[in-house]
């Protein structure tokens, strides 16, 4: 999903006079809603017409204007004059008035209306202050600063995409200190697919750029922009790196995921011939090199690893014992010795797929490589790890 930046206006407060939007500076979204009320109807109508007066070109399938999304406090806060809705349910709390009886007083309206209805996650993380959110519902935040709050903030994110929501929202509240920091949105990141929506005490390009490398997809800025309208630019030229950054690490992604399967089909022809099921390939300039898997067993050799075997072979390909310009692709995290070997061929990148903790080389010899030498982990990890397991299942 591309990375999207929304300004949120709170009826009550927004001055629309000084909305920073023309048509080649704007906002993905504009979202609108706050804890406590105003006229949202009017304001909705408003932002319509200041929009309008702009000409702005077709944006988001939406004529004339930018998609404009509810993100209400109440069901008083519902207007059919927004393109969207973020059906939100208070999963953080346990105040069953914003968990589900504000959604049913709302129920009827939305569904006669023909807005775009998102059911999303709405949860409340510790921001360093009291917000309106909080006195408004009677509940308390979720805390992002230790290790048992972390895993409850993780649950509720897992439990809210399998009861079907379609997107999260982390939410730090309105005026925070802090934002939400980027190791909870990884971890939340790393265990939901949904849409990730982040926002509260995000006031620089740096803090938004940091909450989309951890895997934000949208990020929402209010309070900022009310004060600092003309800091607009200076976040979408941010968030336009990060864009640039992202496609790049896409596509090296891909690259490692494909030679990552074909380290894996290594791997399964030393299962085939009940040796560790433990795979490498080299790879040069998107070409591969060398190629090897175990063979302990096979040679009565303890040194013959997939890692030495790839090597050897990749020195044969270049008909030199130095690859410096080369990737090496490994199932399994290298042990010492062929992080020894790694090293001494002077390999630029090392990619492996799942940790070995008892053996690894980060455990017994971490400086191994060569200094400039960097390092890839968690490719294809789950096929990496389900493999060698599956190989010790049939031992036992």
């Amino acid at each position: 999903m591309d990375k999207k930046l929304a300004i949120l206006l709170d009826p009550e407060k927004a001055d629309l006079s000084a909305l920073p939007i023309t048509p080649d500076c704007h906002p993905d979204y504009i979202f609108v809603g706050g804890s406590t009320g105003g006229d949202t109807t009017a304001f909705v109508l408003a932002i319509k017409e200041k929009l309008a007066s702009i000409s702005f070109p077709l944006h988001g399938g939406i004529e004339g204007g930018l998609p404009i999304v509810l993100f209400p406090g109440n069901a008083e806060q519902f207007t059919p004059e927004a393109d969207t809705i973020l059906y939100l349910s208070l999963l953080s709390g346990d105040n069953p008035e914003y968990l589900v009886h504000q959604q049913v007083r709302a129920a009827r309206a939305i569904h006669g209306s023909s807005i775009t209805v998102i059911p999303t996650a709405y949860i409340l993380i510790d921001g360093g202050v009291e917000t309106s959110t909080m006195r408004v519902t009677g509940t308390k935040p979720l805390n992002p600063l230790n290790a048992e709050g972390i895993q409850t903030i993780i649950d509720t994110c897992i439990a809210a995409e399998l009861m079907g929501k379609k997107a999260i929202y982390l939410e730090a509240g309105s005026g925070a200190k802090t934002p939400v920091p980027p190791s909870v949105i990884k971890a939340v990141r790393e265990k939901v697919q949904i849409p990730l929506i982040v926002g509260g005490g995000i006031r620089t390009p740096e803090a938004m750029q940091a909450a989309y490398h951890a895997g934000a997809d949208i990020v929402v800025i209010g309070n900022h922009f009310e004060s600092h309208p003309e800091d607009l630019q200076k976040f979408l030229s941010a968030k336009r790196s990060v864009r640039e950054t992202v496609c790049t690490l896409s596509a090296q992604r891909s690259d490692d995921e494909r030679f990552m399967t074909l380290a894996i089909e290594e791997a399964r022809k030393a299962f085939s011939s009940q040796e560790i099921p433990i795979g490498c390939v080299i790879v040069s300039q998107n070409q591969i090199i060398g190629r090897g898997h175990n063979l302990t067993e096979t040679l009565s050799d303890v040194t013959a690893h997939a890692e030495i075997q790839a090597i050897t072979a990749a020195s044969q390909t270049v008909g030199g014992k130095y690859l410096p310009d080369a990737t090496l692709y490994v199932t399994v995290e290298p042990c010492a010795m062929c992080a020894g070997a790694i090293g001494w061929a002077q390999i630029s990148r090392i990619v492996y797929g799942t940790p070995d903790p008892k053996r690894g080389f980060r455990t017994y010899a971490p400086r191994a490589f060569h200094p400039k030498a960097t390092v890839t982990s968690g490719v294809l990890e789950t096929e990496c790890r389900q493999l060698i397991q599956e190989f010790f299942k049939l031992k036992r």
